[in-house]
Protein backbone atom coordinates (compact mmCIF):
# COMPACT_ATOMS: atom_id res chain seq x y z
CA UNK A 1 0.00 0.00 0.00
CA UNK A 2 3.36 2.37 0.75
CA UNK A 3 4.38 2.06 -2.53
CA UNK A 4 0.83 3.02 -4.09
CA UNK A 5 1.02 5.87 -2.23
CA UNK A 6 4.30 6.72 -3.10
CA UNK A 7 3.58 6.28 -6.74
CA UNK A 8 0.32 8.71 -6.76
CA UNK A 9 2.39 10.93 -4.56
CA UNK A 10 5.16 11.46 -7.01
CA UNK A 11 3.07 11.15 -10.01
CA UNK A 12 1.63 14.11 -8.43
CA UNK A 13 4.67 16.31 -7.75
CA UNK A 14 5.85 15.44 -11.30
CA UNK A 15 2.29 16.99 -12.69
CA UNK A 16 2.37 19.80 -10.75
CA UNK A 17 6.36 20.45 -12.08
CA UNK A 18 4.93 20.23 -15.51
CA UNK A 19 1.96 22.69 -15.35
CA UNK A 20 4.20 25.27 -13.10
CA UNK A 21 6.97 24.94 -15.91
CA UNK A 22 4.25 25.23 -18.87
CA UNK A 23 2.82 28.27 -17.07
CA UNK A 24 6.05 30.16 -16.70
CA UNK A 25 7.15 29.29 -20.44
CA UNK A 26 3.79 30.68 -21.13
CA UNK A 27 4.27 34.15 -19.12
CA UNK A 28 7.18 35.26 -20.74
CA UNK A 29 7.04 38.20 -23.21
CA UNK A 30 6.96 36.38 -26.96
CA UNK A 31 10.87 39.13 -27.22
CA UNK A 32 12.71 37.82 -24.39
CA UNK A 33 11.82 33.75 -24.81
CA UNK A 34 13.14 33.89 -28.28
CA UNK A 35 15.44 36.80 -28.84
CA UNK A 36 17.59 36.09 -25.27
CA UNK A 37 16.61 32.31 -23.83
CA UNK A 38 15.84 31.03 -27.40
CA UNK A 39 12.85 29.08 -26.83
CA UNK A 40 9.40 29.52 -28.07
CA UNK A 41 6.61 29.59 -26.13
CA UNK A 42 4.68 27.28 -28.48
CA UNK A 43 6.77 24.53 -27.16
CA UNK A 44 6.17 25.23 -23.72
CA UNK A 45 4.22 21.68 -23.28
CA UNK A 46 7.39 19.71 -24.65
CA UNK A 47 9.84 21.74 -23.05
CA UNK A 48 7.85 21.04 -19.97
CA UNK A 49 7.51 17.59 -20.40
CA UNK A 50 11.05 16.76 -20.99
CA UNK A 51 12.59 18.73 -17.86
CA UNK A 52 10.02 16.71 -15.64
CA UNK A 53 10.04 13.21 -17.04
CA UNK A 54 12.91 13.25 -19.16
CA UNK A 55 11.49 11.72 -22.22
Amino acid sequence: MASILTTIRTAAHKRAAYNRIVSEISALPPELAVEDLGIFPEDAQKIAYRSVYGK
